[in-house]
């Protein structure tokens, strides 16, 4: 994707998905990878603000003879991430009345190609 990924999309990402289950950094990066190419060295920091700002907590559980790091959204973050939603929503709609124009007909519905 060539568009930035700020911070504060960053963390509502990280968020959004963990509010749908625990889970551990490889996974959790291999997720947020699926939308914007970002490395677990990028990750991991943006963990631990999430945690010292209380919008998750991290527990360890045995894999393999191995402690595993979990992550888990904590009722702060789950408000935090409501706050991001409600942003991006409004951001969103901004966007696309610049993108597309004001005039739902500018808009192409998905099955409309652009002829020349």
């Amino acid at each position: 994707m060539i568009f930035q990924l700020g911070s504060a999309l960053l963390d509502a990402c990280v968020l959004a998905q963990l509010s749908r289950g625990d889970t551990y950094g490889y996974v959790l990066t291999q997720n947020v990878k699926e939308i914007v190419n970002i490395s677990e060295s990028t990750l991991y920091p943006v963990l631990r603000r999430l945690q010292k700002d209380n919008c998750l907590r991290t527990y360890d559980q045995p894999f393999q003879g191995r402690n595993r790091r979990y992550y888990a959204i904590t009722e702060e973050g789950k408000r935090k991430l409501d706050f991001y939603l409600n942003e991006w929503s409004v951001y969103k709609s901004k966007l696309d009345n610049i993108l597309y124009g004001n005039d739902d007909n500018n808009i192409l519905k998905e099955d409309e190609t652009i002829e020349e």
